[in-house]
């Protein structure tokens, strides 16, 4: 483009990675059973009577990470339990995604470059109508025929 206060042609460069997305998987999704260990234990604080005598609150742990999980909200075990696995399974899915992210980042660095113009491939050149392609050195003109196919 050239601005109308000006005759110098103004150079861009962009740099672009094409990765694949990301695998989508639901929070709430249950985690298998045979990676889960549930602990029930009598709950602490208030309560008099009824929190000696019944074992609701739960501690549930993912083995394989080591997160674990504990509630005694609700006079309930089986409320408990239920609330400890949602949480258990959304804290394994943030751990995962997490890691997911990173190792995208990792293979977007690995494809990047800094983003120079040394780092060329293409010059698109309209005013000359011309493509020049910098890793084998070839130059076409034309270009609405080239980038129409």
């Amino acid at each position: 483009r050239v601005p109308v206060n000006d005759a110098r042609i103004h150079t861009s460069a962009c740099s672009v990675a094409v990765l694949p997305s990301p695998s989508d998987r639901a929070t709430n999704q249950l985690l298998p059973t045979s990676e889960i260990r549930i602990d029930t234990m009598r709950a602490s604080g208030a309560g008099g009577q009824h929190v000696n005598t019944t074992d609701s609150a739960v501690r549930v742990t993912h083995i394989p990470t080591g997160i674990t999980a504990s509630i005694q909200d609700e006079r309930s075990q089986h409320q408990n339990k239920a609330k400890a696995l949602r949480l258990i399974a959304a804290r394994v899915y943030d751990l995962q995604r997490e890691e997911e992210m990173k190792k995208r980042g990792a293979a977007r660095n690995t494809l990047m470059g800094g983003g120079d113009r040394s780092e060329r491939i293409r010059t698109y050149n309209y005013p000359q109508d011309r493509v020049t392609d910098h890793r084998c050195k070839v130059t076409e003109y034309g270009i609405s025929r080239l980038l129409n196919g």
